[in-house]
């Protein structure tokens, strides 16, 4: 009699379950990296905290006219709001220019080292079970006949430890960047003095920018006129309250 397979093949299922477990949901956090600097010459006069701002593009090839610069310039102008800064009525009255620039680099090639399960495959096998069932006899009555079957038992597969491997991965880098100067003359040759200024950056294999500015600009609201000494990893998730305040706008 030919073996028959009574029991589905449970590899597929235990890799998928490892796998899912090995990679994690979809998630809505974001990790950015925040460059601030406050007052960055030594030698720059002490000035008080600057309220009202002209805001303008520090990229030449950056549409000032465009809807996209719009969106990223109202999401800064909130940002700004957040540290009780209001648009000057007039740009020559502004206490600050704030000079914006965002957009995404060319893509490069990143090797990530990620860890992967290693499994331990049993080979199928044969067994011999006892089948029971009802055979019609020839007067028209039934009896219990018990006969062997072979069935055949998938093999198992089994997690018996993980290994790391190095895949290449394309990602693109997302900016924004926002500084502040003074909005007053200077002499022949020199520039304003620049009052703080805030870099952020996400980089992954996302290409949808206009996803990350909110996130960014988020982030940038939490450091105008801080000094991190350094760039440092914040992680913003896009249900805080202060990625809300910024998506909503003035």
């Amino acid at each position: 009699m030919k073996p028959i397979a009574v029991f589905p093949r449970p590899l597929a299922v235990v890799l998928a379950a490892t796998l899912g477990l090995f990679s994690g949901c979809s998630t809505s956090t974001y990790t950015v990296q925040v460059d601030a600097i406050a007052q960055p010459h030594e030698t720059a006069p002490a000035s008080p905290p600057a309220q009202s701002y002209y805001i303008h593009s520090k990229n030449p090839r950056l549409d000032e006219t465009s809807l996209r610069y719009k969106e990223v310039s109202d999401y800064v102008k909130t940002a700004l709001s957040a540290k009780g800064m209001y648009e000057a009525p007039k740009p020559e009255s502004a206490d600050v220019v704030i000079d914006i620039d965002y957009g995404m680099d060319a893509p490069r090639v990143k090797f990530e080292t990620v860890s992967a399960p290693v499994m331990m495959n049993s080979r199928d096998r044969i067994e011999t079970r006892q089948v029971t069932h009802l055979e019609r006899q020839p007067d028209g009555t039934f009896r219990q006949v018990t006969q062997d079957v072979q069935v055949v038992v998938p093999g198992t597969a089994e997690l018996v430890g993980m290994r790391e491997e190095v895949i290449p991965e394309v990602v693109y880098e997302k900016y924004l960047k926002v500084s502040a100067r003074e909005n007053k003359e200077t002499a022949e040759g020199k520039p304003a003095v620049e009052v703080w200024s805030v870099n952020v950056s996400a980089e992954d294999k996302s290409q949808e920018l206009r996803k990350y500015i909110p996130i960014l600009a988020s982030a940038t609201a939490d450091y105008i006129g801080a000094n991190t000494k350094e760039e440092k990893a914040v992680k913003i998730d896009e249900k805080d309250d202060a990625v809300k305040f910024i998506k909503k706008g003035m």
